[in-house]
């Protein structure tokens, strides 16, 4: 594939412009024990509220939703149900949804080390292959350069939408075993 000089540069605006939401995230998801079994069990439950919520809508080309499904399975647990929310409609709506569900899986490597031995962990351990995120940027640019310039806003709202719902899910699961 042949990247532009300037790919990711769509992820770039979408980064800054979800920094706080993202950095909201992942301080409510760091506080959860990956090492305990109920620890991991409660985070996995919130992941899977939001992404069982997002994928459907996203659609991403990897869904990950299975292998949360697969990891409950593994732990006699059944898979939540999705959070209740209505999510923004439209394609840069949903290649924003797809930006933060993709650059989980980046975070999904370094939280994969910290889950307690014996625990499942096909969710975590699904990251991305040699070269899949530079081409997932690639194919954003290519998404937006598509679009006029109402586009990145699109995307914003969409991404925004994604690490609310991974917000209220951390925070629903932390009241509900805190």
């Amino acid at each position: 594939m042949n990247q532009t000089p300037d790919a990711g540069h769509v992820r770039r605006r979408l980064r800054d412009a979800t920094m706080e939401s993202h950095g909201r995230v992942d301080s409510l998801f760091a506080e959860f024990t990956l090492g305990s079994a109920d620890g991991y069990r409660a985070f996995l439950t919130a992941h899977a509220r939001a992404v069982g919520a997002l994928e459907p809508v996203a659609r991403p080309m990897l869904p990950r939703l299975a292998l949360l499904a697969r990891d409950f399975a593994e732990m006699d647990a059944a898979l939540p149900a999705p959070l209740p929310m209505s999510l923004p409609d439209g394609d840069a709506q949903r290649w924003g949804m797809l930006y933060a569900l993709e650059g989980s899986r980046l975070g999904g490597a370094v939280l994969n080390r910290a889950v307690g031995p014996g625990l499942p962990n096909a969710y975590l351990s699904a990251t991305h292959g040699k070269g899949e995120w530079a081409a997932f940027q690639q194919t954003l640019d290519d998404e937006a350069a598509k679009g006029d310039e109402s586009w990145l806003a699109g995307a914003v709202e969409g991404a925004l939408a994604a690490f609310a719902a991974f917000e209220c899910a951390a925070r629903d699961e932390r009241v509900s075993h805190g």
